[in-house]
């Protein structure tokens, strides 16, 4: 998995004050808003605003993550996520011959059930590409030329891809989306994949935003209750001390 921050919101923390400014006070006009958001105001504005659970302002700041890698099972639980935008790489007009696959740990450890999902992964790659090349031969036949023929061949051949074929994608989302985000997938009950993949995501903004991502994290960080009930994992003080650890080290980086 590689997980890239390729672009945010500039001056983006003073953005989200000058927004709480504006909410909280009527002696700014929309001309000097800014002026006197010094550093230490900006934060001292957002502080407010995470202590408080006043989110709203957060709504003004974006952040874009270039995404490869990742395996259409978490593809499909990232785009659960409503306000978020999503470009995803097209197994409609890309050929899936040769995929790579997300393979979890708990397969790679036993060699007999790895050795059984690899072959059922080989299986399918020579099943899909007898079909698309079955299927390419067909539309040419009745007249397509064959750039023609190869994406309308992806686009039924790809039916019978497996969860497991890695994809890219380009994601952007609010920081209250973000936030939201790190509340259900760092959380330790979240699938291993994406719990990967919002790990990184949360070391990349805590490094370009810390104020808005202070308290980030799984609920038990972020809201100091889980709220999984007889579900939870138990390890609410680790996942705390963990979250800790992550933000001392973007900071040191």
């Amino acid at each position: 998995m590689k997980v890239k921050l390729i672009a945010y919101t500039p001056d983006l923390e003073k953005i989200v004050a000058s927004a709480a400014k504006l909410c909280y006070s009527d002696a700014d006009s929309i001309d000097t808003l800014m002026d006197d958001l010094t550093p230490e105001k900006t934060s001292k504005f957002i502080r407010r605003l995470v202590v408080n659970h006043h989110f709203s302002p957060f709504e003004h700041a974006s952040f874009t993550f270039a995404i490869e890698g990742i395996s259409r099972v978490t593809m499909a639980q990232a785009t659960r996520h409503r306000h978020v935008s999503f470009s995803v790489q097209s197994q409609r007009y890309v050929s899936m011959n040769n995929f790579d696959i997300a393979i979890p740990d708990s397969i790679k450890d036993s060699f007999e059930t790895k050795k059984v999902f690899m072959d059922a992964i080989e299986d399918q790659k020579e099943k899909y590409e007898w079909i698309r090349g079955a299927l390419i031969y067909k539309y040419k036949s009745e007249g397509m030329d064959q750039s023609s023929a190869e994406k309308k061949a992806n686009e039924d051949a790809r039916y019978i891809l497996p969860n497991a074929a890695k994809t890219r994608m380009i994601m952007t989302m609010n920081a209250r989306s973000l936030i939201h985000f790190f509340n259900l997938r760092c959380c330790s009950r979240a699938q291993w994949e994406i719990r990967e993949l919002a790990e990184e995501m949360f070391k990349l903004v805590y490094q370009v935003a810390p104020n808005l991502f202070s308290d980030a994290g799984p609920s038990c960080v972020s809201d100091g209750i889980c709220p999984e009930g007889s579900m939870t994992c138990g390890k609410c003080e680790e996942m705390r001390n963990k979250y800790n650890e992550l933000k001392n080290a973007q900071l040191v980086d």
